[in-house]
């Protein structure tokens, strides 16, 4: 498969912090949305936006709880119903207003089995076709000065699961691991399509995998689980490794303003740098997450599924 999934060498690392990466860059009239934006790295990237001078909107599922960052507008959304996507949609879209960053950062895990809207499974739902859904009915607003850019978290979870094809919504045998991986490769491959169909815009899309950073996101394990997958000690200590928040936001802040990226898009991301394909243990994105095949045909099954796709007349 001819890929860009090469590093570039950007400089930066897994050490790198938001600060580090918007040194020097200021974003004063650029406009931002950030879902999630009221908790863990949603929070941080929307406070180092902010501090850079962009103009931020979070959409949040509990607005009225949100008043951590001065100066930011904070909107009602619930990614995993697609009545208050498109409600959001409808609200922002009348304001006229164009879009230079969109971070898809909300995300769920871990999950019981949980159903939503016709049935669909609840991660996949939300992290996967809720972000969809957004995506396609704010893109006038994407596309409508050229140079923005779309950014979506992912997360080295994808490894658990490719898309099963078979039973996307997990109708037999749901497994919250594999549902969890499954809706994170889902991730990596809309960014791949979007950027296919985006770039004659000059609207550019990147999966992102922030590493290792305890938030909200794990509040569904049980302390028992995170112990045996080494999260934590039995004393309830984080492990080595994990990244704060500062650092774990920095590589989707980098994605959505490094000038380094500006010819570049449908790529998964690590550590502020574009990460290698790997095989087994190795760091960087499974082939299966980036397949333009792959990519195309999960497009066409959430233009089904959800009724929407800017894309549908071009």
């Amino acid at each position: 498969m001819v890929t860009a999934q090469q590093p570039i060498g950007s400089g930066f690392g897994a050490l790198s912090t938001t600060a580090d990466v918007l040194a020097g860059l200021d974003l004063t009239g650029k406009l931002a949305v950030v879902t999630g934006g009221s908790s863990g790295l949603g929070l941080e990237t929307t406070r180092a936006l902010r501090g850079a001078g962009a103009t931020v909107v979070a959409a949040v599922r509990r607005p009225e709880a949100f008043t951590a960052v001065d100066g930011v507008e904070v909107r009602r959304l619930d990614l995993g119903d697609q009545a208050s996507v498109h409600t959001f949609a409808d609200e922002f879209l009348a304001s006229g207003r164009s879009i230079d960053i969109l971070i898809n950062n909300t995300g769920v895990m871990a999950l019981p089995e949980t159903r939503l809207g016709p049935g669909w499974e609840a991660q996949f739902a939300t992290n996967h076709l809720g972000h969809y859904t957004l995506t396609n009915r704010l893109w006038p607003a994407l596309a409508a000065e050229g140079g923005a850019r779309v950014v979506a978290l992912s997360s080295v979870g994808h490894r658990y699961s490719p898309i099963r094809w078979d039973d996307v919504m997990f109708a037999n045998d749901y497994d919250k691991a594999v549902a969890y991986g499954q809706s994170k490769t889902a991730i990596p491959l809309f960014a791949v399509h979007l950027d296919a169909l985006g770039r004659e815009y000059q609207v550019r899309a990147f999966a992102v995998a922030p590493g290792a950073v305890m938030t909200p996101l794990q509040r569904h394990m049980t302390r028992e689980e995170m112990i045996a997958f080494g999260w934590i000690d039995d004393q309830g200590n984080t492990a080595p490794g994990f990244k704060p928040p500062e650092q774990g936001a920095s590589t989707q802040v980098w994605a959505a303003i490094s000038p380094q990226l500006v010819h570049t898009g449908g790529v998964y991301l690590n550590d502020c740098d574009i990460a290698p394909l790997s095989q087994d243990d190795a760091p960087g994105v499974r082939p299966y997450a980036v397949d333009p095949e792959q990519a195309a045909r999960l497009w066409t099954l959430s233009a089904r599924l959800t009724g929407t796709n800017a894309f549908a007349n071009r």
